[in-house]
């Protein structure tokens, strides 16, 4: 009996004494004070809010007066000299310079018909655009070409006035004077154009494809076999393969 006494107080002292540890270990609350739930996290969110920065808008990008600029199209690339202050200058066909004397409206961005209108009647012209007008949404490159073309780069300011003093109407052909030949004019001193090259190079791969003479040849006589024997069907026919069988 008596041990049992002595377990049972041994139990009573015991949930007493952690009751009041408990209770000294809790702060009392002041009236209207809300118990805060969870206090190590919020200084941990604190901390992390400090942490926690706005991310830096990417530098722009910078050019340097006589920079050779490149922009991808869907076709072809474009070339055009940076001549400092957000302006480039660039060859591009245009037909409105022929047509018209207003200075306002060729200086209006090129649409796409006058520049149709420009490569079919060889006409273009050089002109001075923004950076943004010139890459029209797309990654610049920058003297890309050094690395391609066997002569150095001619100094800058160098480089910016030939692209000044060339401003203005100037004939336009696809292979031999386009955009790439004004640059490269420009920066090495010499007009030449390596997306021409790598064409000629292609069609000369093509027209010595002796294949090519046995398609045309059907293709001629398919045209013969539909359209009928006529002067109009025949030469061509003839002609075409006879003069690819003699370039192959």
């Amino acid at each position: 009996m008596l041990d049992t006494l002595t377990f049972l107080m041994g139990k009573l002292l015991l949930l007493l004494a952690h009751v009041k540890l408990s209770s000294l270990l809790m702060a009392p609350l002041r009236k209207g004070q809300v118990p805060d739930p969870d206090p190590v996290p919020a200084q941990r969110s604190h901390h992390h809010h400090q942490q926690v920065t706005q991310p830096e808008a990417p530098a722009p990008v910078r050019f340097s007066r006589g920079d050779l600029l490149e922009v991808p199209r869907t076709l072809f690339t474009h070339f055009g000299i940076y001549l400092g202050d957000g302006r480039v200058a660039h060859l591009i066909p245009d037909i409105l310079p022929a047509l018209t004397a207003d200075r306002r409206r060729i200086r209006e961005m090129v649409t796409n018909t006058r520049l149709l209108l420009g490569v079919l009647s060889k006409r273009a012209s050089v002109r001075v655009d923004s950076v943004e007008d010139f890459a029209y949404g797309a990654g610049i490159l920058t003297n890309a070409m050094d690395r391609a073309v066997r002569r150095g780069p001619l100094p800058e300011e160098e480089v910016a006035r030939r692209a000044e003093r060339l401003v203005g109407s100037v004939p336009y052909s696809l292979l031999w004077n386009n955009c790439e030949h004004f640059v490269t004019y420009c920066r090495y001193g010499t007009a030449e154009s390596l997306q021409t090259d790598q064409f000629c190079e292609r069609l000369k791969t093509l027209i010595q494809d002796q294949r090519m003479v046995v398609m045309t040849a059907l293709l001629g006589l398919v045209s013969m076999w539909y359209l009928g024997v006529t002067l109009n069907t025949t030469i061509p026919a003839l002609l075409i393969p006879f003069t690819l069988w003699m370039a192959s």
